[in-house]
């Protein structure tokens, strides 16, 4: 099928194009931008006048709670919100039931995946059997089948030794390796930031310490085995510090922030709203601060939802005893676009850290328009406003602190391989 995508203000990183123009698609694939190629005639035109048309967007991090949650969330119902959100490829992390770390498992994620149509789904591998923190998975079988990371999520792996060895493996065959830090021990009775706020509330507190303590034993293990490593989530200012350091000393490390983490702090926690009960936690306004510095710096450089969606009566229930996580890929894009309202980031820049950046991390050839690259395709109005509301989140997930805030940006249309899997309009 030929399509043409017309009059839209196309912004392609990896091209360097950012100007009004026309972009060609056929049999799945970039064609051209500017001029029709010879002999070209659309079957379809989408009108994109006054939309900006951007590569898809690339989220590292979205849980999909299936198998074994689906009261929260399905494989089609996640990917239907991906679509509606922009997002044309989604990383889930390997926490499922059974957890990914069989072949199996990961098989029938990209299978579900398939069948709904709505968004390429790649799975995180479990770098430990069932994320216990002892035995090593399978982690070639898992590579085989489809895992494009390993990670043991927020689970911990007690025994650096342990650590050690898997990251040796990992290295070996040049997998990458994604770490979620956090030190079980310090955060395990917590609900919220240690800080004046939780002290306020009565609430239990996770340190900062709790997530730089990791992150600086990964560090060195990293430097120890020369594993390509990705740090997930990051939420604190010294986070940033350390993984710039080592950066700069040369090892291969990435690091990708949550919108929220970028827009929000602990001083919204405020009357126990159970929305802003978050995994990672938000941390203070200084923490905040320094994560925005990291991403100027390219310290961090790539943005994802963090997507955790959770059903209505786990969200009903005393704050600390409420399940933790928001329901974000919907709003991603419109959040990030803030940060381009405030003047933090220009659109071009914002645009590669959602499509570009995640695609070099995870060693993928997309995240671009140029052509002979696979046509996936998002188009949103940036101008547009909506108000963020359970009836217009097409997530089974309804919890978001953003609920009842007008936002600014919204999807029209997204493409997949050439195919159009979701219109606004």
């Amino acid at each position: 099928m030929n399509i043409i995508i017309e009059g839209g203000h196309v912004i392609d990183p990896a091209s360097a194009v950012d100007q009004i123009t026309d972009l060609y698609i056929s049999n799945g694939e970039i064609l051209a931008l500017g001029e029709a190629p010879a002999g070209f005639i659309s079957d379809e035109r989408i009108d994109a006048t006054g939309q900006v048309v951007c590569p898809g967007l690339i989220d590292l991090c979205a849980h999909l709670r299936e198998p074994g949650e689906t009261h929260k969330g399905t494989i089609a119902s996640e990917t239907a919100a991906a679509a509606a959100g922009g997002i044309t490829t989604l990383i889930t992390p390997p926490t499922t039931r059974p957890i990914v770390d069989t072949p199996a498992v990961a098989e029938l994620i990209q299978d579900r995946a398939a069948d709904a149509g709505f968004s390429r789904v790649l799975p995180m591998g479990a770098l430990t059997q069932g994320l216990l923190g002892e035995q090593l998975a399978p982690l070639h079988a898992l590579a085989s089948s489809g895992c494009i990371a390993f990670t043991n999520a927020r689970c911990a792996v007690k025994s650096s030794l342990s650590l050690l060895r898997s990251l040796e493996y990992a290295a070996t065959f040049d997998l990458l390796v994604i770490f979620q830090a956090q030190d079980h021990s310090l955060a395990a009775s917590g609900c919220m930031h240690e800080g004046a706020n939780a002290t306020r509330m009565g609430l239990s507190g996770i340190p900062e310490a709790a997530e730089t303590i990791e992150v600086a034993r990964c560090l060195l293990l990293v430097e120890q085995t020369g594993v390509r490593a990705h740090f997930g989530q990051i939420t604190c200012e010294r986070s940033v510090q350390l993984i710039s350091a080592a950066q700069q000393r040369g090892l291969k490390v990435t690091a990708d922030v949550a919108v929220h983490h970028l827009i929000l702090s602990d001083d919204q926690v405020n009357e126990f709203d159970s929305a802003l009960h978050l995994q990672p936690p938000l941390r203070s306004a200084l923490d905040r601060a320094g994560l925005l510095q990291g991403l100027l710096s390219q310290t961090i450089t790539a943005i994802c939802s963090d997507h955790q969606p959770q059903d209505l009566i786990s969200k009903q229930a005393p704050f600390a005893e409420t399940a933790p996580g928001l329901s974000g890929l919907e709003t991603l894009l419109a959040l990030c676009l803030t940060l381009v309202e405030r003047k933090l980031i220009e659109l071009p820049q914002l645009i590669e850290k959602l499509t570009l950046a995640p695609a070099r991390i995870l060693g993928l050839e997309s995240g671009s328009l140029m052509p002979g690259q696979q046509a996936d395709i998002c188009i949103f109005d940036p101008l547009e406003n909506w108000v963020v509301s359970a009836e217009n989140l097409h997530s089974a997930g309804k919890n978001s602190p953003f609920t009842g805030q007008t936002l600014t940006g919204r999807v029209t249309t997204t493409l997949i391989g050439g195919k159009v899997v979701f219109r606004r309009y």
